[in-house]
């Protein structure tokens, strides 16, 4: 059993507030104290391949893949338990597998990181049960292009275009989604006008 305190956290921020560089930060942080970090990540997220959570500025590390059918305690009752768990992406993991987490945060610390709310500025399952069940929430904040706190993930097209509708899963990056305001978000068509 690990030394350190026991506790579930949850990181969240808007797309591009640099939480995956921040989980795979802690991730090197710990390991170089000599504690054994797992990395998850659910396995919606192929973005960057399979086993593998990459940041936007280049940090990397393999990852442990969970899928939506997946029992975590199942999962250590055939795996040694770490000393720490990281989940990146943790607003696609399922309230179940959420509840796991804080299971297995009695007897070591599970620090999750995801978004809070959608592109339409909806809670994800992942994130209300994490906003439910953390003993620490942090945000991990963002500007927004007029210099407020950005809160909404915009959906973009091609054009540029803010999307107001569609399914609440469609993986991108700067190419696809923007921190707003909610103000910006709101009274924004294109994000080529003026702010």
């Amino acid at each position: 059993m690990s030394n350190l305190p026991s506790e579930l956290r949850f990181y969240y921020g808007v797309v591009g507030s640099s939480k995956t560089a921040n989980a795979l930060m802690t991730q090197y942080n710990f390991q170089e104290r000599g504690y054994t970090v797992l990395l998850m990540k659910p396995s919606v997220d192929t973005r960057d391949g399979l086993h593998v959570v990459k940041s936007r500025i280049g940090l990397q590390a393999e990852a442990v893949i969970v899928r939506p059918e997946d029992s975590l305690l199942a999962y250590f009752q055939s795996h040694q338990l770490p000393d720490m768990i990281i989940a990146d992406e943790a607003q696609f993991f399922s309230n179940r597998q959420t509840e796991e987490f804080k299971e297995l945060s009695v007897s070591i610390p599970v620090y999750c990181y995801g978004l809070k709310v959608d592109f339409q500025s909806h809670l994800f399952e992942g994130s209300k049960r994490l906003l439910e069940l953390a003993d620490t929430i942090i945000e991990i904040e963002a500007l927004c292009r007029c210099g407020r706190k950005a809160t909404v993930n915009a959906r973009l097209d091609s054009s540029g275009n803010i999307i107001r509708e569609g399914s609440q899963i469609f993986l991108g990056g700067n190419d696809a989604y923007l921190p707003m305001c909610y103000h910006c978000w709101k009274h924004t068509n294109n994000i080529y006008e003026n702010p």
